[in-house]
Parts: structure tokens; sequence; C-alpha cells
């Protein structure tokens, strides 16, 4: 079961599931932020079983996995959502995450994988380099949304860590980098970055580049965020937290012109331009990166798709979808 399935990440993830064989796919939402439209393409599957269920419900929970070999856990509150609503944010991202593990338990899962974050090494200048899985979390100067973001991610994945010692139960972490890719919606602060400067591109003006240009960014295609999932899904691996993220960083300054020039418009030079003080924003202090090695000898994984390939592909169903309304 895919948690949260009606997602980017969940309709990708379900996919690659059943083009690996599954016998059968169950994709829990509740539809607050998912849509029919991300798992529209999956419906005519006979292995796909939609099932309208919240993951602060334990008893939605206990029927919805029974018979299930292993859960995939998707469903949370990102940055922006949390910065408008904290309070359900925490209880949906570790209220939430204990439900599933209680309901994995009862039901005697054979693994449970869990969508964390890069988020948990936190924002500000203190974020910089190589961030690897042993990197402390750093709060300084950060947005409080984003702070409590990384927290209620560093929380889920400590329940994980206990629902092993007390009960045996395997899991794997994935520290996600930021996801982009087709289905992209307008709730992620990074990829947002994306989708707002090729929406302006669109309109035939100039894309705008907050600051110097010179700030890093690291995305993580979803195709390949899926693989990541269903490997960690299928290893041996257990009592395990890694990150997954793209082959390279990218600065703001050649993501937006890397967008202006698959989108047609090279002439469409970028304009800088000062932060929003009114907006949330997720920035570092530096050039950094997150490191992928300990996904390969954990599970196997590593990124195949560029960002020139996956923006290509993200802007080739964008085009063929114009009818977008921002969520």
């Amino acid at each position: 079961m895919v948690v949260g399935g009606a997602s980017l990440v969940g309709s990708a993830t379900a996919g690659e599931l059943l083009s690996r064989g599954a016998a059968e796919v169950r994709l829990l939402d509740n539809f607050s932020f998912g849509s029919d439209e991300a798992i529209a393409h999956l419906r005519d599957d006979p292995r796909v079983k939609v099932v309208q269920g919240d993951v602060l419900k334990l008893h939605q929970l206990l029927p919805a996995t029974e018979g299930l070999d292993g859960v995939i856990h998707l469903a949370a509150f990102m940055t922006l959502s949390m910065d408008r609503d904290p309070w359900s944010g925490l209880d949906v991202n570790i209220r939430g995450v204990q439900n599933i593990l209680e309901a994995c338990r009862a039901n005697g899962l054979r693994k449970l994988v869990f969508a964390s974050s890069n988020a948990v090494y936190g924002y500000g200048p203190g974020v910089k380099g190589a961030l690897v899985e042993d990197t402390p979390f750093h709060a300084a100067g950060a947005p409080p949304a984003a702070i409590l973001y990384g927290a209620s991610k560093i929380i889920g994945e400590q329940l994980c860590r206990d629902a092993h010692r007390r009960h045996g139960q395997d899991y794997v972490v994935l520290r996600y980098s930021t996801v982009y890719g087709e289905r992209q919606h307008y709730r992620a602060a990074n990829a947002l970055y994306i989708v707002e400067t090729h929406d302006a591109i669109r309109r035939g003006e100039r894309p705008k580049v907050i600051g110097d240009g010179s700030e890093t960014k690291h995305f993580v295609y979803v195709g390949d965020l899926a693989r990541a999932n269903c490997m960690a899904l299928e290893a041996a691996a257990t009592d395990v937290a890694v990150n997954t993220s793209g082959p390279e960083p990218v600065t703001t300054l050649e993501l937006v012109k890397l967008v202006a020039e698959l989108s047609g418009r090279p002439d469409l030079q970028p304009e800088l331009v000062p932060p929003d003080p009114g907006k949330v924003r997720l920035t570092s202090g530096g050039a950094f990166h997150i490191d992928h090695a300990a996904a390969k000898d954990a599970i196997g994984w590593s990124p195949e798709v560029g960002m020139r390939e996956g923006l290509r592909r993200l802007l080739a169903w964008r085009e063929g979808a114009p009818h977008q309304a921002a969520e």
C-alpha cells in the first residue's frame, strides 16, 4: 500500500510497483492534498485498489493494511502547508506515522518505507558542503514552518526506530531531496520555483531569480524516487536512514536559465529580484549537495535522471496539461 498514494510521488511509486509485478497495489489517501487526476492513469489496472482513508483514523488503517506485504508511507504536510496550519501538520506528520506503525504491527506487515526529507538537516547558513546521514540539524535563521517540518520528520524517523526496537518492525527511511516531475503540484516550496518560472515564461514574462542566483538547490526526479521506494521495500536492509537525491545540485540561476531554454525562450533573460519577506523560502548558506552514496550501499539505488532530462519531461507534461490550476 502507498499511503498518500494520490500524489506526485505516490502515483509514480504505484506505477513502478505495478511494473515490477505487484499482485495488488492499494492507494490510501484522504484527498485533502491528493487528487483523482494524479492517479487517473492507474485506475484501469485491475491490480489497483483506491482506499479513501485518513492516517489520523486508526480504525480505517487497520482494515486497509490487512493482507499486505509492506507499506510506503508518503502522507505528510510539507513546509508550505505547515506554514498555513502547523497544528494539523504536526498531528499528521507525527501521530499519523505512529498510527501507520501500529497498523503494521497489528497486521504483521513485513516492511515499512518511510518518506523523510533532507529537512532533517535544517536550513540556514550552517547548512553547506556535503550533507551526509550524520549531519546535525541546523535551525538558526530558518522560517519556523521549515523547522517544524524538519523536526516532525526527525520524530517520524525515531518512531520507526522505536518500533524496530520494541516490535522488530523492519523499515527503511528515505530522506528525499526536493522532488519534481510529471504531475507536479504547487505545494512544495523549492519545486514551486520550477513551476512558477515556467508559468511566467508561458506568459511571455522574464523569469525571476531571487537574490544573485548563486543559491544551491538539489532536486531528485520523481521516477528515480519511485525506484528508490520500491528498492527499499524489496531490499534486505532495515533500521537505516539514507539520502535520496539527484545526480547533482543546481544553482537557482542555472535552473531558471535551463527552464527558459527548454521552454524555447532563452531570450527571456532572468531578472534578479530581492526576496519577498512575506513568502516562506528554504535557503542554505552556500553551495551544498546531498550525498546519496549510502543509498547505493543499503538498497542498491542511485539516481539516473539528470536535471536537464527531468525538466524536459516535466515541461513536456505541463505543456500537455494547459488547464492546470494552482493547487
